[in-house]
């Protein structure tokens, strides 16, 4: 596609928090428009050698970037208290304990290193029954792929990052496909446009903090219609929310109205 645009179409290999520095090797400070798309590629996902599904059997692996630690080595050396606040925070899964527990146990015998072993060991503590929709080890696999790729710490980075790069009248769209992702974009957006307020009409009134510096016109996100629902599935559980950069200065490290 970068043949097709010359000049207006430049590929940077790197990380959403990286952002500022990736656009420093172009020379490029400021920006009129910034797109997150937070999903994982269906190519990754189809690929069994990346190991981000157990569709395929492959190498338990789930690094986008192919570097750092894997999830077969957090699987194989995380303690089981860790292990379960892994899967319990980032995948919001209820059976965290059994799963953890039922992990170790495995490893004891022998070390897990695909990703059917591990939907194995999920599947023998949440057993997949045909009327169910999602298969029961998704939540435990979207939890360690988020751990091993620091997925929300970079999305925190870039959010912030956008909120200095961004031109007056800018627009920071951000396409989530989870509640976790989607809770920070949300607040992060209403912190930014002064919408967050008092949790209690009984307290005194925020102080002055900050001016916004951005602007939410739709507070609900948006969801995909049906008819892109039909012709993309995954599209589902995407959904899109945007401000609009005002002319204030950003906030500062550690900042709040609150």
């Amino acid at each position: 596609m970068a043949k097709d645009f010359p000049g207006r179409l430049i590929p940077l290999h790197g990380c959403f928090g990286s952002i500022t520095e990736l656009l420093k090797t172009q020379n490029i400070t400021h920006l009129n428009g910034i797109v997150l798309d937070i999903g994982v590629s269906s190519i990754q996902l189809a690929t069994a050698s990346r190991g981000f599904s157990f569709q395929k059997d492959g190498p338990l692996d789930m690094r986008m970037s192919q570097s750092g630690p894997s999830a077969a080595d957090i699987v194989n050396t995380a303690s089981e208290k860790d292990l379960a606040d892994i899967i319990f925070t980032y995948g919001e899964e209820r059976a965290s304990r059994q799963i953890a527990k039922r992990i170790i146990a495995a490893r004891t015998i022998a070390p897990i290193a695909t990703t059917t072993q591990l939907a194995d060991i999920v599947h023998s503590v949440l057993p997949q029954h045909p009327k169910l929709r999602t298969d029961t080890a998704t939540k435990t696999f979207q939890a360690l792929r988020i751990h091993v790729n620091d997925e929300l710490g970079e999305l925190e980075k870039a959010l912030q990052a956008a909120e200095t790069l961004l031109q007056p009248e800018g627009r920071l769209v951000v396409v989530s496909f989870h509640s976790l992702e989607d809770w920070r974009v949300k607040n992060f957006l209403k912190e930014r446009a002064g919408a967050l307020g008092n949790n209690s009409r009984h307290l005194p009134a925020a102080p002055a903090g900050p001016k916004p510096t951005f602007i939410i016109e739709e507070t609900n996100g948006l969801k995909a219609s049906d008819a892109e629902i039909d012709s993309n599935p995954r599209s589902r559980s995407a959904r899109l929310r945007y401000g609009i950069r005002t002319i204030a200065p950003a906030w500062t490290e550690g900042e709040s109205r609150a």
